[in-house]
């Protein structure tokens, strides 16, 4: 299937309307730099807008448990139906492979399933009371409110649906700011929900520059959580902003794998490789540095330069191709410089190290070491660095040197040292026998130190959109 070749003018989702403004976004194809879509750019009065019709819609208009349900199980439905047409929407306007996209549209259908579920399972609870005979105690969970949430380019479907499903689970109004290159896909997503019966007011689309949009989001006191992945500094500025009100932050990381020597070194390698490139690198938790057993480095290295070198670099769109452009030319001549830099320090690089464009081919590099950007800072791009280790407790120590702590992966045969390693790497997830990368959907997700705070998965992130409120009945009076 492919897509309409007449550019249109998305509009906005605003208070169950579609609107027009005065100004658009232009959205392109981020291989061949044609122009793709035009979509409408929130102005302040648009914002506001959006921000008053979601309080009078928590408000004034009823959400039951049951309807809720409905919306997000016919929402998922609806996502399936429209697979193809989805996925090639995040690989023209993402540079995301098509094989991947299909794969995101199909996670995304997933986390609605289970933010639906949840919606079911969220109760409060009896409490006990033995010291104060005669008073009954028990809680109730309430939605918090209006929801913002703050998205990026790289997941720009199922990192939208990790917000919306649970925000609508627990009966809040959500106001989505996409990232504006690849807004096209969550202005498709919001047509999906309306078609499923959302309720007028519950679910607003405003798209424009953080600065503007993102700002007046900030400051308006009516929000009472938000949910943003993107990077620290934005991550850091929002807490500043909002003082006591909620967040839930998914920040930045440089995650690691230790390849220990008692691995399956080939099997790691070939995961690593994959996994280090995935949608151009451009994936929180893509792992970006290796830490190899001494004993097994020459052939871990020769193993995982062989299988990036058969990685295909070109037209996402196209079925067999592993590994697309990065979202600008502008991040990948970064990223070019970054390498650049790291080559002057000492650094080798193996394999890659070129750039075409917005496309920069896969990278290996050694001989890394502290100080260089592509080590101590989140690459956001398709390279990997390989350091050797000695002892277990030398690749903890690199693991955890560190202002980031999102995931973590171990390769390993010992069954003692897969059982301890969780309780000393210093990150919100360790992955045994894989690499950093791996998430499900319905898990736990969310990192410590800069990576941020809070965590995402269906019946995590629902709890962070309620207030818990205990409720105290004197049944003397």
């Amino acid at each position: 299937m492919v897509l309409q070749k007449n550019i249109v003018k998305e509009k906005l989702l605003i208070n169950g309307n579609w609107i027009e403004t005065e100004d658009t976004h232009k959205v392109y194809n981020k291989y061949t730099g044609e122009l793709f879509s035009e979509i409408a750019l929130a102005d302040e009065k648009t914002v506001d807008f959006a921000i008053e019709s979601a309080v009078r819609a928590h408000k004034e208009v009823d959400f039951p448990v049951e309807q809720r349900y409905k919306v997000l199980m016919h929402t998922a439905k609806l996502l399936k139906e429209h697979e193809d047409e989805i996925a090639e929407m995040i690989a023209i306007e993402g540079g995301k492979p098509i094989t991947d996209a299909r794969v995101e549209v199909g996670r995304s259908v997933s986390t609605l399933e289970l933010a639906a579920i949840e919606s079911k399972k969220l109760v409060g609870e009896m409490i006990p009371n033995h010291s104060t005979p005669g008073r009954f105690l028990y809680t109730i969970k309430k939605p918090v409110g209006v929801v913002a949430a703050i998205t990026p380019f790289n997941f720009p479907l199922n990192l939208v649906v990790h917000k919306v499903g649970p925000a609508l689970a627990a009966g809040n109004p959500i106001i989505i700011k996409p990232a504006s290159d690849t807004a096209t896909t969550t202005v498709k997503l919001c047509e999906l929900l309306e078609e499923a019966g959302v309720p007028k007011g519950y679910v607003q689309c405003v798209v424009g520059s953080g600065r503007t949009v993102g700002e007046q989001l900030l400051n308006d006191e009516r929000i009472a959580h938000y949910t943003f992945t993107g990077s620290p500094a934005v991550g850091k500025h929002i807490n500043h902003t909002i003082g006591l009100r909620k967040a839930t932050l998914e920040l930045g990381s440089n995650s690691a794998t230790i390849v220990h020597g008692d691995a399956d070194v080939q099997k790691a390698a070939q995961k690593a490789a994959k996994m280090a490139t995935a949608n151009a690198g451009q994936v929180c938790i893509s792992v970006q540095r290796i830490f190899v057993q001494d004993s097994v480095k020459e052939a871990f290295i020769q193993t995982l330069v062989e299988e990036v070198n058969k990685l295909k670099v070109g037209n996402p769109v196209e079925s067999d191709t592993n590994v697309g452009p990065m979202i600008s030319e502008k991040e990948a001549i970064r990223i070019e410089e970054w390498v650049e830099e790291a080559v002057k320090g000492g650094a080798s690089i193996l394999t890659g190290g070129k750039r075409e464009g917005s496309v920069y081919y896969p990278t290996v590099l050694t001989n890394v070491k502290k100080g260089m950007k592509v080590v101590d800072e989140e690459a956001f791009a398709p390279i990997v660095s390989i350091t050797s280790y000695d002892t277990i407790e030398e690749a903890i120590e690199l693991v955890n040197d560190s202002k980031y702590g999102l995931q973590a992966g171990i390769y390993t045969s010992d069954l003692s040292l897969s059982y301890k390693i969780p309780h000393l790497l210093e990150v919100g997830g360790v992955i045994v026998n894989d690499t950093s990368s791996f998430r499900a959907d319905q898990m736990p997700y969310g990192g410590v130190k800069e990576s941020g705070n809070g965590k995402e998965g269906p019946a995590y992130a629902i709890q962070e959109l309620v207030d818990t409120v205990t409720v105290v009945v004197n049944l003397e009076e």
